[in-house]
C-alpha cells in the first residue's frame, strides 16, 4: 500500500491549518506507539525509577491543557470539563511527573481525546491576528503559533518516553518483539 505523505488542512487561515495539521499528525504517531502498549504496561514501574506510561500519558494531556488555557487563553484556573479531566498537579515537589495509576489504558486514550477537542475547538475560532498576538506572562512572550509548535515537539518527545518504556518493560518480561 502507498503511504500519502501530504498535509491537509481544514482550517479557513492555511497558516493555522498546517499547524493544526501537525498536531493532529503528531498525535496520529503517538497513537500508532499507544496500539503497541499493553494494559500491564501502564502502571509498570520501571527499576530505574523513571515515569510510568500511564503518568506520561497523563502529562502529555496536561501539557496541552496547560499550554491552552494558560497562555492562549490567558485563563488563571482550567474550566469545565478539563478540570475534571486533569486533577493531578503537573509535577511532584521532587519535580518529577506526577505518578497517576490505577487507570486504564482506555482512560488516558479518552483523556488525551477530550483535551485535543477542546483545543481544536478554540483553535478552530481563531483568526490569524489572534493567532499570532504575542502574550506577555511573567517568565516570556508566547504567541498561540508557537504553542503548537511547542505542542508538537513536547508529543514527540514523550512518544519516544513511551517507546522506550514499552520496550523495557518487554525486556523486563522476557517478551520478544514480533
Amino acid at each position: 500500500m502507498r503511504e500519502q505523505k501530504i498535509v491537509e488542512s481544514t482550517h479557513s487561515v492555511a497558516e493555522i491549518g498546517v499547524w493544526l495539521w501537525a498536531l493532529q499528525d503528531a498525535r496520529r504517531r503517538t497513537n500508532e506507539e499507544i496500539a503497541k502498549l499493553s494494559e500491564a504496561m501502564i502502571d509498570w514501574q520501571p527499576a530505574h525509577g523513571d515515569s510510568t506510561i500511564g503518568s506520561v500519558l497523563y502529562h502529555i494531556a496536561l501539557i496541552e491543557a496547560d499550554w491552552l488555557y494558560d497562555e492562549v487563553l490567558g485563563l488563571d484556573a482550567y474550566p469545565e470539563p478539563a478540570a475534571s479531566l486533569l486533577p493531578y498537579p503537573h509535577r511532584t515537589k521532587q519535580g518529577l511527573l506526577t505518578p497517576v495509576f490505577g487507570q486504564d489504558l482506555a482512560q488516558h486514550c479518552a483523556r488525551l481525546e477530550q483535551v485535543r477537542e477542546l483545543l481544536l475547538a478554540t483553535f478552530n475560532h481563531i483568526d490569524l491576528a489572534d493567532f499570532r498576538r504575542v502574550r506577555e506572562l511573567a517568565a516570556y512572550a508566547v504567541t498561540p503559533e508557537w504553542v503548537l509548535h511547542h505542542l508538537c515537539q513536547h508529543e514527540a518527545e514523550h512518544r519516544s518516553q513511551i517507546g522506550s518504556l514499552r520496550i523495557a518493560f518487554e525486556r523486563a518480561h522476557g517478551i520478544i518483539p514480533e
